[in-house]
């Protein structure tokens, strides 16, 4: 390090330009980090956290390139320099990789915005509310209150499920009648149980109910009764939706079982015409 130091060829006109480059640089990081702060908040689904940083980067990166212009003013060797800042480089990426990976992944989830603040989605098994996105991790809140948080990069890497992007989801009801030749007949049955959930608390009435046939026997045929709610309200639905249609199946007297075991699927396009 003495050698080194002793072979800086230190004058006048060294000391100058390495003062002169001291400013520029120091004008220059000023004017790149309003610039990229700026530039940032043209893109309103980055967080505050995640802006500063890449200031930060940029910042910073300014200043090493003008510590290494100013050093070559007094004849020093930046080639030490430029392979130490390598070797640091490599570790960084070695060691930052899980880091740097969520980090990007965090970019393009809160530029390209597949999902937002309050909506549900299913990611690698875990179902809940979105509660805030960062620069390393989706945090979700489960229907039994859990925090859990997600790394952005998964998120990305894994089938990603937004079950609020259509603004409704369906819901189904299995409903499991008596059949025969002293039962009632299924268009009887189909009738009063889309009457009865059409009028149970929170479906949707400018979504169509439907009832499909799943399966039939000579003593017994099961039913799927499918209706519309919103995203986030599918167990109190479905929740209605059974007591609703089984006690009007019981008032006409229909032997029926009512369950609610089939899970919800988000709306599609096609299912709105």
């Amino acid at each position: 390090m003495a050698d080194w130091v002793a072979s800086l060829d230190i004058d006048g006109w060294s000391l100058g330009f390495a003062l002169l480059t001291a400013i520029a640089t120091w004008v220059l990081a000023v004017l790149a980090r309003k610039g990229t702060r700026s530039l940032l908040a043209k893109v309103p689904a980055l967080t505050p956290a995640v802006q500063t940083l890449i200031v930060r980067v940029v910042n910073y990166g300014i200043i090493l390139l003008g510590v290494g212009i100013a050093l070559s003013f007094f004849g020093a060797s930046i080639q030490p320099l430029i392979a130490v800042a390598l070797i640091v480089g490599v570790v960084l990426v070695l060691v930052l990789r899980g880091i740097a990976d969520n980090f990007a992944a965090g970019v393009v989830l809160q530029t390209r915005r597949p999902i937002a603040i309050g909506d549900e989605i299913e990611s690698d098994g875990t179902v809940g509310i979105v509660q805030e996105l960062n620069g390393r991790a989706v945090v979700v809140r489960t229907v039994d209150g859990q925090t859990v948080h997600l790394p952005n990069a998964e998120v990305l890497q894994n089938p990603l499920v937004n079950n609020s992007a259509h603004g409704a989801r369906r819901s189904t009801v299995e409903v499991r009648v008596a059949t025969g030749t002293a039962t009632p007949s299924l268009d009887e049955v189909c009738a009063v149980a889309i009457d009865a959930a059409a009028a149970a608390t929170g479906v949707h009435r400018h979504e169509p109910l439907v009832v499909r046939t799943i399966a039939r026997t000579p003593t017994r045929t099961v039913l799927h009764l499918q209706v519309w709610h919103h995203p986030l309200h599918g167990v109190a639905v479905r929740s209605a939706v059974v007591d609703a249609v089984a006690d009007a199946l019981a008032s006409h007297s229909f032997d029926a079982v009512v369950t609610s075991d089939v899970p919800a699927t988000p709306l599609t396009p096609a299912d709105r015409i």
